[in-house]
This record gives structure tokens, sequence and C-alpha cells, in this order.
């Protein structure tokens, strides 16, 4: 077999060397040079590989070439590539220190199986971009999925490690893991919770990115950015940004937007307070008048034998008016009401649903509508109530 520690050692002493210090640093400086060789083994094997793959990303369009790339998996890959002729030409520099080549060894299957856990990760990273490129994978978040197969690896990455490290069986140390299940649920508390609301969230679509939901105890009220293994981001409508773990949301309630949304219209709930005092039968004269001034009402006939109050006829009016405006949607519940009476006077409920359902111009609309209501309610001869001590 090739003794490059002695190879090297008859240079050094050709050269003039002391015989002693010549067998102190000839297997070290050969060590030296494979590194040197396996740094520039590493250079000339990503100029290679990496720049073919470069090439071959910009004459196709494909997206997976891209991203092979830009999660470097390719870089991790040919990392190994000097990491394995390091280790097998090692045994050939170290004749004389058995120690030496085992510690040197160890270092070198270390880094071997670093680079592949990161490849492996970036393959892992890869997937998820490809499936996240799927519009119809947009409602279908798998990241937390994902982030459970990244703990596992470097779980089991770790343990293979330590075994090279300590010189033991990957078994052994897996088989030496029963004992201490407790332990790693306790260190695993978070991770494991995460993980198993993260697929109560995804089975059940109570959760999307995308989905507006208020949390109750909390300050978050916002958009759904990213749903993760250990945490939901919120991006609140101020703004800021609020986290929450997932068993969170699973443990206790949260209300989701989507259906509003997603349907025809944002609903629009309000009271106004009629005085009592001023709720009385209407008579010819300001029936008459109701309908010369008021177009909504200018074809309005009560039922025969009935006699309609002003507060009556209010109703009918705020119902002709919301009928007949765009922005609200008529295909669902318009609904006025006259609730039980209060200390704070007889309140209407004004019931309906606006097409338009961005925030902003939402409090616009309803706004815009009940300042219109109360302009009106004095030509009813109603007024509303207003506490006074």
């Amino acid at each position: 077999m090739i003794n490059l520690g002695s190879w090297m050692n008859g240079i050094l002493i050709g050269w003039g060397v002391d015989p002693k210090i010549a067998n102190t640093f000839d297997e070290m400086i050969i060590a030296a040079l494979l590194v040197i060789l396996a740094i520039g083994l590493d250079y000339l094997c990503q100029a290679i590989f990496v720049g073919s793959m470069k090439k071959l990303a910009q004459h196709t369009h494909y997206q997976w070439d891209s991203l092979l790339l830009k999660r470097k998996v390719v870089h991790h890959l040919v990392h190994t590539i000097p990491g394995i002729l390091v280790y097998a030409l090692l045994p050939l520099a170290f004749i004389r220190g058995k120690g030496l080549l085992l510690l040197s060894q160890k270092i070198c299957a270390v880094y071997i199986v670093f680079a592949l856990l990161l490849a492996i990760n970036g393959f892992i990273l890869v997937f998820l971009d490809m499936y996240n490129m799927r519009q119809v994978n947009k409602n279908r978040p798998i990241k937390g999925f994902m982030q459970v197969l990244q703990v596992l690896l470097f779980f089991i990455g770790g343990i293979v490690i330590i075994a090279i490290l300590i010189g033991k069986a990957p078994a052994s140390l897996f088989a030496g893991l029963g004992a201490s299940a407790a332990i790693l649920m306790l260190v695993f508390k978070d991770t494991i919770l995460g993980f198993v609301a993260g697929i109560q969230l995804s089975a059940n679509d109570m959760l999307r990115p995308g989905d507006w939901i208020t949390v109750p105890g909390s300050n978050a009220n916002g958009i759904v950015q990213e749903i993760t293994l250990n945490t939901v981001k919120i991006q609140n409508f101020d703004n800021t940004i609020s986290t929450i773990p997932p068993y969170t949301l699973v443990s206790a309630s949260f209300q989701n937007w989507r259906g509003m949304v997603e349907s025809g219209g944002r609903r629009v709930m309000k009271s106004i307070f009629l005085d009592l005092n001023t709720i009385k039968f209407c008579t010819p004269d300001m029936l008459n008048t109701f309908r010369k001034e008021i177009p909504l009402l200018a074809d309005y006939k009560p039922d025969e034998g009935v006699t309609p109050t002003n507060s009556q006829m209010f109703r009918v009016y705020v119902e002709k008016y919301l009928t007949s405006l765009p922005v609200v949607n008529t295909d669902l519940d318009l609904i006025i009401s006259q609730l039980q009476s209060t200390e704070y006077g007889v309140p209407i409920q004004i019931y309906f649903f606006s097409r338009n359902k961005i925030w902003k111009e939402y409090e616009r609309i309803q706004s815009d509508i009940f300042d219109h209501f109360f302009a009106m309610i004095p030509k009813f001869e109603l007024k509303v109530y207003q506490y006074s001590e």
C-alpha cells in the first residue's frame, strides 16, 4: 500500500531536514496537502457542476433547476466530493499516527454527513417552493409539515454525528432514546403541540394564509400572513405583527371572517333609538306631507282600515331607501325591526349587507347611510332619544 507519509518523510530528509523533525511533521504535512487538495477540488467541482446547472437554468423554462440553485442543493452535494476523497486518502497519510487518523476520519465523516443534511434540507425547501407555486395549493399550506420533516432530519442527523464522534452505532443511540422519551417530549413540547394543531387547522380548513381573523384576549386582528410549525403570523390593520401559537387557536376560540369576505356582502347591524314620546298616529295631512316631501313615499298607501304611526312610516322609508342604494346587496337579508323598548327609547334595528367589504369603504358607506337617516328623522316628526340627567 502506498505510504504518503513515508514518501514525504523521504523528501524532507532529502532536503536536509533532521530525521526526528521529519518523522514528526511528515504525516501532518501530507494531511495539510490533502486539505488544500480538497479545497481546490471543491472549487473545481463547484465551477463544473454549479456552472453547468446555472447554464441549464438559463436555457429552460422549468422552475426546479432554478430552485435547486436558490436552495443551494447542488452546492451542498458538491461539498461532499472533496470530503469523500480526503476520507479515502487519510489511511495513506497516517500510518504511524493511528489516533490522529481516527480523529481525522471522524471529522471528515461529520463534514460529509452535515453536507448531506444541508442538501436534503434544500430538497425539502425546493419541494415546498414548488408546492406553493401552484395556485390551487395556496389555501392548503404545508409549511408546518415541512418544518416537522426538517426537525426530524436534523434530529436524526445530530444522532448520527454524535454516534460518529463517540464511536458508537447510531442504532444503539436510538435504542437508548426510549428511556429518555419523557425528557424529549418535554423538550419538543411546543413542536409536538404545533404539529398536532397544524394538522387540525389544515384538516378542518379552519385557517388559511390571507384569512382575516380576530383572536379574543389578544391584540390580533388582521390578515394571516404565514402558518408555521410554532407560530401563526398575523399582520394587524395598524401594520403591527402578532404571532400566536397554533395550538392556542385550536384550544381557544377565534373568529375567522373568510365567510364574510367570500360572500356577497358585509353585514351592517345598528339601532337608532327613537324618543317614545314622539311616536304617534299619522293624520291624513301628515301622510299627504310625507308623500309630497319624500319621493320614496309618493306611492305609499296604508292597508285599508289601518292608521300607520310615524315610526312605521320611518321604517317603511328606511327599507325603501336601502333598497334603492346600489351599495346595498338586496339579494341578502334586509330587515328593519322594532326591538324591545328600553329606558333609552325605542330601538329601530337596521340590518342589511354592504356590497363593498373593504374596511375603509364599508365604514364610509354605513356612516353616510346613518347620517341620512338621522337627518330624515325630524321629517317624520320623530326625535332621536338623547339621555340627559
